[in-house]
């Protein structure tokens, strides 16, 4: 087997071809590589139903198998989100600025492919073509590392692609898949500095935390996700109920669903057993502290680790604040950075609100569950990103360029 600095310095060669292609020839590329999926629908179902077994013999949870499991209708969803991302604006040669200096030379910053990626992710085998996709439409090379629970499904989804690349006339190293699933192989291509240009994980807070602490190329985090709703004491009810019936029971196991709700103190008494009933018909269970359990039956207390939870299930954690400055102090000492959202009908509030925190998405009147790239018009995502680099926020195809200047002149120099 092929050890892993090879496979990347291979995949880093064929990242240079493919940053030379042009817009329509990356499109027909992505367009081809949704064909041969079809094509291949019968091959990787097989692959899928090898993993799920194997995981039906290790007792895996249902959860677990629903997020393995692939059928006709959603590979056929797969292939035609590649031909959507294909139709996206391209971002590699956009110029970003364009500036005459007074000595006359001519300033452009212009985005270009980073290179390459290595995406390190667990269970959904989806990933291993959407992330391909998002990283070749944008010029890059990928280095693949998917989980053990799906290989098999991996395996044949890559094979798929890569005879996709080989028929342009692109090194299938461009999509590379690591099939030394150890973790030791994981460690080398996280210290492969000098090859990979960025790592982004995907998976449970334990993946995400190993792969920052164990790197040294850049890693973009998203260790979970605990969004708030505050709120305020001008809100409209009904709209701060739809706000957090949306937010929390939508989809509960959403990285951007709803965790902890804060109440201003002077609505909460009829704000809350308003929100408990509905909550309690949709099946949540609610922990709250002594004002909250106070106001409504039945709610469980809450200590300070069920503000800082990740539930990712129908349990949300409540708390009556005095103010907007409390709603604020609450979410800053508990924030993973992600999402918060403020119901108010008051807009200087809603600014104060939105200035004063620095998560990646603050929305003000509108659910968390727009904390997703192809709601915010970014068309695909290929991730979330907490961690303060060149992108923040859900991550769409420029966030997977950099920005260089290219300066044009006629022989000015400096001295």
């Amino acid at each position: 087997m092929t050890d892993v600095k090879t496979l990347a310095g291979q995949c880093r060669d064929a990242s240079q071809v493919l940053a030379r292609l042009s817009g329509d020839a990356r499109r027909g590329l992505l367009a081809s590589m949704a064909d041969a999926l079809d094509a291949d629908a019968g091959a990787i179902l097989a692959a899928n139903e090898r993993d799920l077994q194997a995981a039906r013999d290790k007792g895996v949870g249902a959860a677990m198998l629903d997020r393995l499991a692939l059928d006709r209708q959603r590979l056929a969803g797969v292939a035609n989100a590649l031909r959507e991302v294909a139709a996206l604006p391209d971002p590699v040669g956009q110029v970003t600025r364009d500036d005459t200096r007074p000595n006359g030379i001519r300033v452009q910053k212009v985005r270009v492919p980073l290179g390459v990626i290595a995406m390190i992710y667990e269970a959904r085998p989806n990933v291993t073509a959407d992330a391909a996709a998002l990283c070749i439409k944008a010029g890059n090379g990928v280095i693949l590392r998917g989980g053990s629970e799906a290989i098999h499904s991996n395996t044949a989804i890559a094979a798929a692609l890569k005879r996709a690349l080989r028929q342009a006339g692109v090194p299938d190293a461009a999509l590379t898949l690591v099939e030394d699933l150890r973790r030791e192989t994981m460690l080398e291509l996280l210290q492969l500095n000098d090859i990979v240009d960025l790592a982004i994980p995907r998976g449970g807070e334990g993946l995400i935390r190993f792969v920052a602490e164990h790197a040294r190329v850049p890693v973009i985090k998203h260790y979970k996700g605990v969004c708030h709703l505050y709120v305020d004491d001008s809100a409209d009810l009904q709209l701060a109920l739809g706000l957090l019936l949306d937010g929390k029971v939508s989809r509960p196991a959403a990285c951007n669903s709803l965790e902890t709700l804060l109440v201003h103190a002077d609505i909460a008494p009829r704000f809350l057993p308003l929100a408990a009933d509905a909550l309690r018909a949709r099946g949540v269970e609610l922990r709250g502290d002594a004002a909250t359990r106070a106001l409504v039956a039945g709610v469980a207390p809450a200590d300070e680790a069920d503000y800082a939870a990740e539930y990712l299930d129908l349990i949300l954690a409540v708390r009556v604040v005095d103010s907007l400055d409390a709603a604020i102090a609450h979410i800053r000492r508990h924030t993973s950075d992600h999402t918060e959202v403020i119901a108010t009908g008051d807009p200087a509030h809603a600014d104060a609100f939105v200035h004063a925190l620095r998560s990646a998405v603050v929305m003000v009147n509108a659910s968390s569950r727009f904390s997703d790239g192809g709601e915010l018009g970014l068309g695909a995502e290929i991730g979330i990103s907490t961690t303060r680099l060149h992108a923040y926020g859900p991550m769409g195809l420029e966030a997977l360029t950099v920005e260089r200047f290219v300066v044009r002149g006629e022989g000015q120099v400096r001295s």
